[in-house]
């Protein structure tokens, strides 16, 4: 059994949906992000830097995982799914899951997260800061438009680097950014879309776990789909 503490961000889909594809047994503990639940120090404990997702794998001597790439590569190894193995013949193809994992770790994630901050959420609107993250948002997404156009999935096969970048570009119109008019990008998150893991983790937390401090996170999530 896996307790996975998460919200309805992003981040927290990634775990979600990596647990839905492995098919792991997990129960949710919805953090109230709106209260600042996650600085508490009973989670700090779970995550010294007071962020979501996190994982505790009880099968596991109650090990904690935090960063949610960190999550999906642990889920991967621990079921052989999803990433594939550290060995001669594979490391090839394991590197560029890794790669475009990362992409997302330092690049896409961050720079969306930017671009929310300053276009959604900033009482003082600044231009410069809202188009200069935007317009990176954009190039990251032409980044993997062109890699798309040349293979069905980032790295070949389906693998923990597109839950992880899809997480986030499913979330382009929250960022204001324009992405319907690459054909490949679409053409990849509707595939996406379209799995029933991807379906069941896109609904943790479901509503019913969130508190009334968190509507802005549900009004998010409700508005986050390109």
């Amino acid at each position: 059994m896996i307790t996975l503490y998460t919200a309805a961000t992003p981040n927290g889909r990634k775990a979600s949906i990596m647990l839905e594809e492995c098919a792991l047994d997990y129960k949710v503990h919805s953090l109230a992000l709106g209260k600042m639940e996650q600085k508490e120090d009973w989670f700090l404990q779970i995550n010294p830097n007071g962020r979501i997702p996190a994982i505790v794998d009880h099968d596991n001597d109650d090990f904690a995982v935090f960063e949610s790439g960190a999550i999906m590569i642990y889920l991967a190894e621990k079921t052989g799914q999803l990433l594939s193995p550290d060995t001669p013949e594979c490391r090839n193809v394991r590197s560029e899951v890794m790669q475009w994992l990362m992409f997302q770790m330092g690049g896409l994630g961050p720079m969306m997260g930017q671009a929310n901050v300053f276009f959604r959420y900033a009482e003082e609107k600044i231009p410069y800061a809202i188009e200069r993250y935007q317009k990176e948002t954009r190039r990251l997404f032409e980044v993997l438009d062109g890699r798309l156009a040349v293979t069905e999935y980032l790295a070949g096969e389906y693998s923990i680097a597109d839950i992880a970048n899809f997480a986030w570009v499913r979330t382009a119109n929250w960022s204001g950014v324009e992405s319907r008019d690459l054909e490949h990008l679409s053409r990849w998150v509707e595939t996406i879309r379209q799995r029933p893991a991807v379906q069941r983790g896109l609904e943790v937390p479901g509503e019913g776990q969130l508190g009334k401090s968190d509507d802005q996170f549900i009004k998010a999530a409700q508005g986050m789909v390109i």
